[in-house]
């Protein structure tokens, strides 16, 4: 994909037309519950931008990973959470609502946070093998143009004319949709052979950090006496990552391909367990609420 119509334009176009549909369906509203709700988000931010990027970074030196594939597991890390985690919030009866706020917070969050771990990665994987100048002024302005402008321009769209927004919201949201496994597709068809290659090895990482980051993302939420619904909701938002951007990231801005790997190969795992997870604890929470209220003894809204 490298200097290609597809890196340089078809990838950032196609996220920022994923990042416009999120936006058209966040409004106002999802951010003033930051206000209503600061604990459950506090915690949120805590498990996906600190604990996530610690985790994925402790495991590649664990497993002897490095170089290029460790940069692009922590592009992965450094990108805030998928589109599709308010999806998996839905089908595993969490708190919908904080999902949509912590999806919203995340998004103008890692304007700023991505490019600063990302130049920490290439400096720590990738400094050995190459003279690393981390463009992070560049990403900070690629991250405004993909993520803060889309999402803005949505909302924007939705509160000018909400009729109108509400009702094309379901067509962006399945085009986005499309969009999401063609980019994967492409990425993965472009890249078979290095994919097969490392697969035993790239594959069974990926799926462990999924796996680690859920129970990690509800154990913290539980530990921090959360309802077991938002604890739930935490725990897939922690690790539903947006593999889009992780993709467009490696591809289109730091031109190397084998950076964008991960991602795709996450893109597509994370939905395995994150599925599982999410119809499992809609069982607990369907059971909770045929009987007592699953909360922890004292614990109270945030």
């Amino acid at each position: 994909m490298q200097g290609d119509i597809v890196s340089s334009l078809l990838l950032p176009a196609a996220l920022a037309f994923i990042m416009f549909s999120l936006g058209l369906g966040l409004t106002p509203a999802d951010f003033g519950r930051i206000v209503k709700q600061p604990r459950a988000l506090l915690v949120g931010v805590l498990c996906h931008f600190v604990l996530l990027p610690l985790a994925c970074f402790a495991m590649l030196k664990v497993a002897g990973i490095g170089g290029a594939f460790a940069v692009g597991f922590m592009i992965l890390a450094a990108c805030p959470t998928g589109t599709t985690s308010n999806l998996l919030t839905y089908i595993a009866r969490g708190d919908v609502a904080l999902a949509l706020s912590f999806t919203a917070v995340a998004s103008v969050l890692t304007i700023f946070t991505l490019p600063l771990l990302v130049s920490f990665a290439l400096g720590h994987f990738a400094g050995s093998e190459q003279v690393v100048q981390a463009p992070v002024g560049a990403m900070m302005k690629q991250m405004v143009l993909m993520l803060g402008l889309p999402v803005a321009i949505g909302m924007a769209l939705r509160h000018l004319k909400p009729a109108f927004g509400q009702r094309i919201e379901g067509v962006c949201t399945k085009i986005a949709s499309v969009l999401f496994i063609l980019i994967v597709l492409a990425a993965v068809a472009k890249n078979w052979p290095l994919l097969t290659a490392n697969f035993t090895t790239l594959a069974p990482f990926a799926l462990a950090l999924n796996v680690i980051m859920l129970a990690c993302g509800f154990g913290v939420a539980w530990l921090a006496r959360l309802s077991r619904q938002q604890s739930v909701t935490l725990g897939i938002e922690t690790a539903i990552q947006n593999g889009t951007l992780a993709m467009v990231i490696g591809s289109s801005v730091l031109q190397n391909d084998a950076y964008a790997l991960p991602g795709a190969l996450y893109g597509v795992l994370m939905y395995v367990s994150g599925l599982a997870f999410a119809y499992g604890m809609r069982s607990v929470l369907n059971r909770d609420r045929a009987g007592a209220p699953a909360t922890v003894p004292g614990a109270g809204n945030p």
